[in-house]
């Protein structure tokens, strides 16, 4: 009897020992996922590597970043800069504090009126155009590639979209819908399509929205404007001028369904270019003559005889930038490449009835940069390729400019 409740008892002793390892090894291997599935969420098979798209993955909550660190930059010189703010080539306000410039290979925002700014991107070519739906979105293209970047944060972020097929103005008037000349983008500026333009077209065409648009051109010694109200399927002339000067050029600018500010460009001689410039308000019935400009060197203005010294005159001997604020208002800029100050301006507030120049005039012999926040306030960036570009601005609607940013010497 001893013998026998001894080996029981030993056995029970035995089975005890291995009901305890087993859970002692089930304890461990419990404890081991607990601990791996708080370290990393999911569970990573070496052999089959999972992208961070899968859903399980934790998500990146570092934005990406532009290619330089933005750098504020001193109101004269930027020593010790990554970025120097060399040679202006593209201007555009979003209002009279905030807007965007570009040069060659950056693009710098300031949010007080130009008297600092912040160079938020180089990953770019030469700008060729900016354009601002409001302070978040805006867009750049690249000279000669056409490539186009864009921001919807202000600038803190800019990123490839597509790229423009031409080199005619660029207008989104909306985020996802924009015009550049005869074609059109539906998506932000990733795919364009081409709107039919009249046969014979000089120059760009100009699509106010998917509907209207206006084209120029120019049959032996007749200058047409025609009009689209169907998205280019049909074109009609809405004004025809006999013309001794031949058509080298043309701006077509539009802040309504019925408007249209039409710049026609002829000839030109010694430093001379000549022009005009017409404005209608009501899709082309009815025409006002705003500028005439017929020069010794260029000939006549087109659309008009030789001779002819009607009209008013914007002062310089060039044509400078056009700058559309309203169907009432607009400036355009005058060059003089002869004179020691070459650069002015000149505006209408009435429509075109009447034509008034400034009275001041500016430095630099490169190109003249012209935008407008609205009748009052806009900016005047000067260009050359010996000294800094220069910025102004005026709050007296041209009538006075201030000073406010030297930029960085070529």
């Amino acid at each position: 009897m001893k013998y026998q409740l001894h080996m029981k008892v030993k056995g029970v002793r035995m089975m005890l020992k291995r009901t305890l390892l087993l859970i002692a090894i089930s304890s461990l291997a419990l404890t081991g996922c607990k601990s791996s599935g708080q370290t990393s969420g999911h569970v990573t098979v070496s052999e089959s590597p999972i992208s961070s798209a899968v859903g399980g993955a934790e998500p990146t909550t570092t934005p990406a970043t532009p290619s330089v660190e933005p750098t504020t930059l001193p109101t004269k010189g930027s020593e010790g800069t990554t970025a120097l703010m060399k040679g202006v080539t593209a201007l555009r306000l979003a209002d009279a504090q905030k807007g965007w410039i570009g040069g060659k290979g950056w693009i710098a925002h300031t949010d007080d009126g130009g008297g600092k700014w912040k160079v938020q991107y180089t990953g770019i070519g030469e700008v060729g155009q900016l354009f601002a739906l409001n302070d978040q979105d805006a867009w750049a293209t690249e000279e000669g590639t056409g490539k186009l970047f864009s921001t919807q944060d202000g600038g803190a972020h800019w990123s490839t979209v597509g790229t423009v097929p031409n080199q005619a103005f660029l207008h989104f008037v909306s985020k996802q819908e924009a015009f550049s000349g005869n074609v059109q983008t539906l998506d932000g500026g990733v795919k364009w399509a081409k709107l039919p333009v009249p046969t014979g077209m000089q120059g760009d065409a100009y699509f106010h929205d998917s509907k209207n648009g206006w084209a120029v051109r120019q049959v032996e010694d007749m200058i047409e404007v025609l009009r689209t109200q169907d998205g280019g399927q049909n074109w009609k002339p809405v004004m025809s001028r006999k013309t001794v000067a031949t058509l080298t050029g043309n701006v077509i600018r539009s802040v309504g369904v019925d408007d249209a500010w039409i710049e026609l460009i002829g000839e030109s001689g010694m430093t001379q270019t000549s022009y005009s410039l017409f404005h209608t308000k009501d899709g082309g019935k009815t025409w006002q003559t705003v500028l005439v400009n017929s020069t010794a060197g260029g000939g006549p203005a087109p659309g008009f005889p030789m001779g002819d010294t009607t009209g008013p005159k914007n002062t310089g001997s060039k044509p400078g930038p056009l700058y559309v604020v309203n169907t009432d208002v607009a400036f355009m800029g005058g060059t003089c490449p002869a004179c020691d100050k070459p650069n002015s301006v000149g505006w209408t507030k009435d429509g075109g009835k009447t034509w008034v120049n400034g009275t001041e005039s500016f430095t630099g012999y490169g190109e003249l940069l012209l935008g407008m926040a609205d009748a009052n306030s806009g900016w005047l960036i000067t260009n050359d390729n010996e000294q800094p570009s220069v910025m102004y601005t005026t709050r007296s609607g041209g009538v006075n400019w201030n000073k406010v940013h030297t930029f960085d010497a070529p």
